[in-house]
């Protein structure tokens, strides 16, 4: 099993070089405390457009602003009469506040387990892959349930189980391009892939009932306690501004609070019921899964985490895919061992990280592993009247050549076999004329299917001959 990058798509980069891109782009800082605040400005903000041949205020104001009517404000802004044909060239201001936007859609691309969706006040129904979502539906997930919805501009939103969410604005200005996204989690969990903002006044914010987080371009994500109602932030690349709900909303493209928190990528940040923000805390790093390699042919999928002494917990998640996005199994462990029961054989991908003394959940590491459920069942027993001892075996994966290797031996490490068979085809082997004594063995299964050898042996056993 070879360990696959965690699914970080954006590119790293050393923490002062990254935070000082994030202050100069995206306007999410606001800057030291000393420095002088501007005055406050009445001014109406505005966007430019140059005209084209042939337009008049009534087309530019059908075509860009929310109310066709609203081409009396372009009359009085740019003192230009409403009847005009305007000459193409000519530099006009359009008010930001009136400018038309178009409601946006995310498409489920991933759904497993019990996972719903309802619209406004209607009743849930279940999610399904390729429905589209858009502002005011809910979305929720029980008990190993997962659902991952893809934006128009190629961000992702995962929402594990026992998790909520309902799509506050998704919008697009017609005129501009920018895009507005805000995402309120109800409780529950949200991760978040977003794509880099290509417009300085973008805008995507997971908000939660206790803080909002703001980013340009990030892989970061946000969970909710409801019991202790307190978030938690963790930035895996990229960096985050965190607000507290309590502030006022801020508008696309407006830059954080001066007492708002910038969590850089590799930390995290956690807001308790108090509802301040708490500052950045260092996070895990990844541990590893004790023998990678291991092919999980086992009745149960089971994962052993190396320990860390400071973690206090770990997370083990299973998914399709390795960026997880088309997640299927997710288990918070208090010891570093992670059972999940049967599952079909195919290729998956195990996602592990640490949880520190805060609940963060640190930074993960992703294998590759392969599921060949290979059941083998062994028995022996001694032949009524006889000297002889049968021992048999059943494999459970049928219909693929097979072939047995059986070992006899006195000592339980097999070292120095009695018999060694290794050319058996069937499920049986009958030894005699044993002395008296301890004896110990085993049986090995051993296929080869699609290219690739497969093993599974079974336990040592041992019995005793008295005679």
């Amino acid at each position: 099993m070879t360990p696959v990058a965690p699914p970080l798509r954006l590119r790293r980069r050393a923490l002062p070089l990254a935070l000082a891109c994030l202050v100069a782009t995206s306007g999410l800082f606001s800057g030291p405390a000393s420095a002088q605040k501007p005055k406050p400005s009445t001014a109406q903000a505005t966007t430019p457009y140059v005209t084209k041949a042939g337009d008049t205020l009534y087309e530019i104001a059908a075509r860009y602003l929310r109310d066709p009517g609203d081409w009396k404000a372009l009359t009085r802004l740019n003192h230009v009469p409403a009847p005009r044909r305007l000459p193409a060239g000519m530099q006009l201001r359009l008010p930001v506040a009136l400018l038309k936007q178009e409601r946006m859609s995310a498409r489920v691309i991933a759904t497993s387990g019990p996972a719903e969706h309802a619209s406004g006040n209607s009743p849930y129904t279940p999610l399904a892959t390729d429905m589209t979502l858009g502002e005011g539906d809910h979305l929720r997930t029980g008990p190993n349930g997962f659902a991952t919805l893809e934006l128009a501009d190629g961000s992702h939103l995962s929402v594990p189980q026992n998790s909520q969410i309902d799509i506050g604005s998704l919008r697009q200005t017609v005129l501009t391009g920018v895009n507005d996204r805000v995402i309120d989690l109800k409780h529950g969990e949200v991760d978040s892939e977003v794509t880099h903002a290509v417009k300085k006044d973008d805008r995507f914010q997971i908000r939660s009932p206790s803080v909002v987080a703001g980013v340009r371009g990030t892989v970061f994500r946000v969970s909710y306690d409801r019991a202790d109602q307190s978030t938690a932030v963790e930035v895996l690349d990229g960096a985050v501004g965190v607000d507290s709900a309590a502030t006022a909303p801020r508008a696309p493209g407006v830059p954080l609070n001066a007492s708002s928190q910038l969590v850089p990528a590799h930390f995290g940040s956690v807001t308790h019921a108090s509802g301040a923000v708490g500052g950045p805390v260092e996070l895990l790093p990844p541990p590893a899964v004790a023998d990678p390699g291991k092919i999980q042919d086992a009745k149960d999928v089971v994962f052993d985490v190396v320990p860390s002494a400071s973690a206090r917990g770990y997370r083990v998640q299973i998914a399709r895919d390795a960026d997880l996005l088309d997640m299927i199994r997710d288990q918070r462990v208090a010891e570093p061992k992670a059972s999940f029961g049967d599952m079909p054989d195919g290729t998956y991908f195990v996602r592990v990280s640490s949880i520190d003394v805060n609940g963060l959940q640190g930074l993960p590491q992703v294998y590759a592993f392969e599921r060949r459920q290979l059941g083998l069942t062994a028995s022996a027993a001694q032949r009524a009247g006889t000297h002889d001892y049968e021992f048999r075996w059943f494999v459970g994966r049928q219909g693929v050549p097979t072939r047995f290797r059986f070992v006899l031996a006195g000592s339980a490490d097999l070292h120095d076999p009695i018999i060694d068979r290794t050319d058996l085809t069937n499920g049986q082997i009958v030894v005699s004329d044993l002395p008296k004594g301890v004896y110990y063995w085993t049986v090995v299964a051993e296929q080869f299917e699609n290219g690739k050898f497969y093993a599974k042996g079974s336990s040592v056993r041992s019995f005793t001959l008295a005679r």
